[in-house]
């Protein structure tokens, strides 16, 4: 498979060193992400309340063997006032549909964790043609969404749920922000509680009926996502292969090597779409 010259893409300034930024003219204004690595496209999308800086150990084990895109996703890092709700995740989605769009991506391996999943099926559902395979990390979409708060104390890896669970860091509005919440993702004040209801139910069904690849992965300690919820998204989406791991909610970031070689593992198994 041939990938296309992203030239839509620039370098961006000004951004934290620890990984390297571009941009792309999208909305009458800049899209911000994080790229990494070489070979064919493969877009992340991580977990609620966190930006790519959260898990760039992570993405440096998977830019191993792919050039890694990690968008910055505006309102979906915790926004004060919003709750994580299906409309939200929905524009979320919607944004990173023409994000790929605007940056002349796809078809792209799709990979997204815990809320970034529910984005990512909303985005295979919607875009299509923009993925050649999915592979959903630990990821919410088969029934409520969970409660963070009541699940947070219950979750192994406390010390990233600062970050990660508790949906606090401001995203942006204009690129200066995204910058400064990028360099500084510190909680700022408590986002609204995370909605019910967000099933996907459709989305899933959708995705099951097309010739997409799709995988899961699940870390057996994770109580966040249990196995109850896991086996509701399984069959959503017509019983695709599941990959166990070990670990709590947040693996990918507290164990960056573990999930690298787990990657390797189910993206090895699992061809592209058009090259099974």
């Amino acid at each position: 498979m041939q990938h296309r010259h992203l030239s839509p893409i620039t370098p961006a300034a000004d951004h934290p060193a620890a990984m390297p930024w571009t941009t792309v003219r999208l909305d009458a204004g800049t899209g911000v992400c994080g790229v990494l690595g070489q070979g064919s496209p493969l877009v992340f999308v991580p977990g609620g309340g966190s930006t790519p800086l959260t898990y760039r150990h992570a993405l440096e084990r998977l830019a191993r063997r792919f050039r890694v895109y990690a968008p910055l996703i505006p309102g979906f890092a915790g926004v004060a006032g919003r709750p994580l709700d299906r409309r939200t995740l929905r524009d979320c989605s919607a944004w990173l549909g023409r994000f790929l769009g605007a940056a002349d991506l796809g078809p792209v391996t799709l990979v997204g964790h815990s809320f970034g999943g529910a984005i990512a099926i909303q985005t295979a559902d919607a875009d299509p043609d923009r993925v050649a395979r999915l592979v959903l990390v630990n990821s919410v979409g088969g029934g409520p969404w969970p409660e963070i708060r009541s699940a947070g104390s219950q979750v192994g890896d406390r010390k990233s749920l600062p970050l990660r669970m508790r949906a606090t860091t401001v995203l942006p509005r204009h690129t200066a922000t995204i910058c400064n919440s990028v360099r500084d993702p510190r909680p700022i004040r408590p986002s609204a509680p995370l909605t019910s209801g967000g099933y996907l139910v459709p989305e899933l069904n959708r995705i099951a009926a097309r010739p997409l690849p799709v995988s899961l992965v699940w870390s057996r300690g994770d109580r966040l996502i249990t196995r109850a919820r896991l086996e509701a998204l399984r069959d959503s989406l017509g019983r695709p292969p599941v990959f166990t791991v070990a670990g709590g909610h947040d693996w990918p970031i507290t164990a960056p090597d573990y999930f690298g070689n787990a990657m390797r593992t189910v993206l090895d198994w699992l061809p592209p779409r058009g090259e099974q």
